[in-house]
């Protein structure tokens, strides 16, 4: 059977990095969200939510890295010295992100709000970061021959911003369904209240992202607004806006697990519309994921190891985040 091998990494790629999405998005959104805490003991149980299973989520990024570096070595060679500072800064903004979970437990009460101030300064800036790499993705790479051709700086954008402030806001939204499932009370009550305004503010980004991507790649355009493509990709933006309806309802009528799911659906439609938009493209808007691929030989041997570690790590994650379900109380967790 003759494999296309490219193509099979280029899956597993994309699904590593929309697990990390999914999974870091969410305790991501609950960094961001840490200021409106009132006291400690609302700062406890919203960083207790995640603190058994962050450092798990962030597997999926190191896969999804890793993988890029192994399977696409001209996609990585292209990307990295483009994005070099947005991903320096994500990196950096996540060591201080983990560092806090470790040492609020243990500091006194005098030192806690630095490391509070830490973890609240490590998720938005990490998130903001995130939006930067992929606003800069979206533009595109300037390329000659084989080597970034470009500027350090070219990332740099109204377009980049405006992604990474949206970025932001999403993952806001998973966060408050999160909380909305490990919390209850009052606490809970006020992330039902705050998840509405945050589902606008993130339809809003997302129409108009939508439509400013095209104006980059006319192919972009051509792929989403000619017949019969029109017809055919209709339903991601129809299944968006009916998603967003559904998850209003589920917050007004108080349910605890739906916003959450929806939530999630809402990124998954609007991962699968940026597929839509690049495919096929590694390092667009010229390099392809058959462009950019590792040997054949290197693939299916890479391949073998992938398929067995995935599995592990779906179970793994799928186990710690059974072991730790329920609601999170005060005097529970990390100490």
């Amino acid at each position: 059977m003759n494999l296309d091998l490219p193509l099979i990494w280029a899956l597993i790629i994309l699904l590593a990095v929309f697990m990390y999405v999914l999974l870091d998005g969410f305790d991501l959104g609950v960094g961001i969200l840490f200021p409106t805490a009132r006291n400690d003991g609302e700062r406890d149980l919203m960083m207790n939510s995640v603190a058994p299973i962050w450092d798990g989520n962030e597997t999926w990024l190191v896969l999804g890295g890793g993988g890029l570096l192994a399977a696409f070595p001209l996609a990585y060679a292209i990307i990295m010295p483009a994005l070099y500072f947005p991903v320096l800064l994500m990196l950096i903004a996540l060591i201080f992100r983990g560092v806090a979970f470790e040492f609020r437990f243990k500091a006194t009460p005098s030192h806690r709000r630095i490391w509070d101030l830490s973890f609240t300064f490590g998720s938005v800036v990490a998130t903001f970061s995130q939006g930067l790499v992929l606003g800069g993705f979206l533009q595109g790479f300037e390329v000659d021959g084989r080597d970034f051709a470009g500027g350090p700086f070219d990332w740099l954008s109204l377009f980049s911003v405006f992604v990474g402030a949206g970025l932001v806001c999403g993952y806001a939204l998973l966060g408050a369904t999160w909380l909305i499932i490990k919390t209850e009370g009052e606490l809970q009550e006020r992330f039902y209240r705050l998840a509405r305004p945050l589902l606008f503010v993130v339809l809003g980004f997302i129409v108009l992202v939508s439509a400013w991507t095209p104006l980059y790649y006319p192919f972009i355009a051509e792929r989403w607004f000619s017949w019969p493509n029109l017809l055919y990709l209709s339903p991601v933006p129809i299944l968006t806006a009916a998603l967003a309806a559904l998850l209003l309802r589920a917050l007004a009528r108080r349910r605890e697990i739906q916003p959450f799911v929806l939530s999630l659906g809402l990124f998954l439609l609007g991962y699968l519309g940026l597929g839509i938009s690049l495919w096929p493209y590694a390092a667009p808007p010229s390099v392809t994921i058959w462009d950019a691929a590792s040997t054949p030989s290197s693939l299916s041997f890479m391949l073998v190891g992938v398929l067995i570690l995935l599995p592990i790590i779906l179970f793994y994650t799928g186990y710690s985040y059974f072991v730790f379900r329920g609601k999170v109380r005060s005097g529970e967790g990390y100490h």
